[in-house]
């Protein structure tokens, strides 16, 4: 589901009004979702980042180009070092969530 709102986003001002409907279910759907089953919003940015990379099997080696190297990842990861606003935006990109949930 999370691709096809990458979809319907990408097209932007072309979205037909049946299209933003739909994006605007889904992207509810999603939300709902994660709430019920990841208590996003009741973490640190870091413990959202440790969930979403436990529910996504992603190693912390698949996240140094996120952060731009392996120390700064291996930094953040371990909680010596909180997450910028700029790596909140590459987080978000990577697992296609709102950039809020790192800040």
């Amino acid at each position: 589901m999370l691709a096809k709102v990458e979809r319907l986003i990408d097209k932007g001002e072309k979205l037909t009004p049946e299209e933003r409907k739909l994006l605007s279910l889904m992207t509810h759907l999603i939300q709902d979702f994660e709430h019920q089953h990841y208590q996003l919003n009741a973490s640190t940015p870091r413990g959202i980042l440790l969930e979403l990379m436990e529910a996504r099997d992603v190693k912390a080696s698949q996240l140094w180009q996120v952060f731009g190297s392996k120390g700064t990842a291996s930094e953040v990861i371990s909680g010596k070092r909180g997450i910028s606003k700029a790596q909140a935006k590459s987080l978000a990109r990577f697992f296609n969530v709102s950039p809020e949930l790192f800040i």
